[in-house]
């Protein structure tokens, strides 16, 4: 009965070979994994004005992404993040300032690690929208930002 069953399996297997494009997988496969590119935007223990990152929060871990498009000449309210947070510019041009006056200039594909609990705000001084990724390693029940009262 056993030797029966793997006969079966050889079978199902050749013919399954034989079947439009399914023995091409592999080498289609093998063919894309050779032309991934991996670039390091950013390893750091740091946020972009140098501090250094706090401890990840206690409590159930809970990611967010976020894509945000700022309008040309847009300007975003003061707010400060209480959990780490790490972007790329996608497209456009986005200035950051602390509200002691450190600047951060973004142009499209550059990373940035964003300030933890310092008040800051963005502003898109260029002629089109700025469109970031923004990701937030957060937890349950903890704001991923808080936004300054007027």
């Amino acid at each position: 009965m056993i030797k029966q069953t793997i006969r079966i399996f050889a079978v199902l297997s050749v013919i399954l070979l034989l079947q439009p494009g399914c023995g091409m997988v592999r080498i289609s496969q093998e063919a894309n994994e050779a032309s991934i590119v991996v670039k390091e935007l950013v390893k750091t223990t740091q946020s972009w004005d140098g501090k250094f990152l706090p401890a990840y929060p206690q409590g159930q871990p809970k990611i967010t992404i976020l894509r945000i498009s700022i309008p040309a000449g847009v300007r975003l309210g003061t707010h400060s993040h209480p959990v780490i947070n790490a972007g790329v510019l996608i497209s456009g041009q986005l200035t950051v300032v602390t509200i002691d006056g450190k600047t951060l200039h973004l142009k499209a594909g550059d990373p940035i690690v964003e300030v933890v609990n310092t008040l800051h705000y963005g502003i898109n001084q260029g002629k089109v929208p700025a469109e970031i990724i923004v990701f937030y390693a957060g937890v349950v029940d903890m704001p991923i930002t808080v936004v300054e009262p007027r």
